[in-house]
């Protein structure tokens, strides 16, 4: 079954919000077997929106619509809707009284504009809001599913959840397969070497589907099926999976959607281990990622940004003779990331020690060009180890990509 999403506001154009509904929806969609075709925007026009409506019924079999639905006169989804339907518009009795009782428990004087938010369309479902005013609709007209939600996400998901989702299982979903997916997560490798890795099974695939996905620093792969149960799927899944992990055991880190750092506060805290990081050229992305997960304050001890060379010799005992002079290497270089590493690890008293020293840009450190970073890891017990790193891009492309490939060797040395 094929669905379209069409979302509806004039400020989606112009960039002024984000259209995160699309991505809930798309999400939610695919897992109860309905497969996204086609996104589509349009603004705050009435003809503009019927024509968006007839090009997706030629298209779709499932039409969602968010936004559009409000108390003001450019909010027309349902209008136009009707309209494109031949069916009329009414108030629900039940959304009415839901406005008027929030009007008055406010004390707050209900403008005429505001009945327009308990609109439906005649033959239609209400769809009740409980975390906003405006009902939603759904309705069926010749084999075709309709279903309109509000745009605020707070009042969008409750809403598909509880009352869309439930009302498509019920009328649209009779007789299709649900889909179940994977998300197996990746790190260090660019998303054009993994596919290179797994092209032979891209080729040869129909079930399951193998997506793979790209952002800075990492790469996601999803595996999806239709299966009538949740354990016939796990079997087909699980099965593709142990191939690919195979092929990638030093780069696949999860089989579910998390991001690195969340693995390494997992094991770090399970074992009991610590972490110290100093930070250059990231100016603390590093220590960012890793605190951001709950429970990093079990391993993570602390850390110091060291941008001037004063503060890595003063407080992080970099010898002078290593950063400036005729002889020196600089402070982007592999002995400053290993000192970097191994006196953080000291000073917090901690089991790792990890380190950033680079040229983030848009200009040239020390005469080295952008993109060239050293990073390290220093252990209680073990060798300090240092990797040189080359980078293009700009300057957030090469910080985000430096933490992420510190912290994919960090993995590494927690999981051998």
């Amino acid at each position: 079954m094929k669905a379209e999403i069409i979302a509806v506001g004039t400020e989606l154009l112009l960039g002024q919000i984000v259209n995160t509904n699309a991505q809930f929806l798309s999400r939610e969609l695919a897992a109860i077997g309905i497969d996204v075709y086609c996104q589509t925007v349009v603004g705050d026009n009435m003809s503009r929106l019927k024509n968006a409506i007839e090009l997706a019924t030629k298209r779709a079999d499932v039409l969602l619509f968010t936004g559009g639905i409000g108390p003001t006169q450019d909010d027309l989804t349902k209008d136009a809707l009707a309209e494109f339907l031949g069916r009329e518009l009414h108030i629900d009795r039940l959304a009415m009284d839901q406005v008027e009782k929030f009007f008055v428990s406010r004390g707050i004087h209900m403008t005429e504009n505001n009945r327009r938010q308990a609109l439906i369309i005649e033959g239609s479902t209400p769809l009740p809001n409980e975390t906003g005013l405006a009902v939603g609709v759904a309705l069926t007209e010749e084999n075709k599913f309709y279903v309109v939600l509000p745009g605020p996400p707070k009042e969008m998901m409750p809403m598909f959840n509880q009352q869309a989702k439930p009302w498509l299982l019920q009328h649209a979903l009779t007789d299709e397969m649900p889909i179940y997916s994977k998300m197996l997560k990746f790190a260090g490798i660019g998303e054009s070497l993994l596919e290179d890795k797994l092209l032979d099974l891209i080729h040869a695939q129909s079930d399951p589907t193998i997506a793979p996905y790209a952002k800075e620093g990492e790469v996601t792969v999803r595996i999806s099926t239709k299966a009538n149960s949740e354990q016939e799927a796990l079997v087909k899944l699980n099965t593709l999976e142990a191939e690919i992990q195979k092929r990638l055991p030093e780069h696949m880190y999860a089989n579910t959607d998390v991001p690195i750092e969340k693995m390494i506060v997992d094991i770090m805290s399970d074992r009991g281990l610590t972490l110290g990081i100093a930070e250059s050229c990231t100016g603390g992305l590093v220590m960012e990622s890793i605190t951001s997960i709950p429970g990093s304050g079990d391993m993570f001890k602390g850390g110091v940004v060291c941008y001037s060379n004063a503060i890595k010799e003063k407080l992080l005992n970099v010898p002078h003779a290593l950063l400036e002079g005729p002889d020196a290497p600089g402070a982007v270089s592999h002995e400053v990331a290993k000192v970097l590493a191994e006196q953080v690890r000291m000073i917090m008293d901690s089991d790792f020690g990890l380190s950033v020293t680079g040229v983030a840009g848009p200009a040239f450190s020390e005469h080295k060009p952008v993109g060239l970073v050293y990073v390290a890891i220093a252990r209680r017990e073990g060798e300090t180890e240092v990797y040189e790193l080359r980078f293009s891009g700009n300057r957030e492309t090469i910080r985000i990509r430096t933490a992420k490939t510190l912290l994919h060797h960090l993995w590494k040395k927690l999981i051998l």
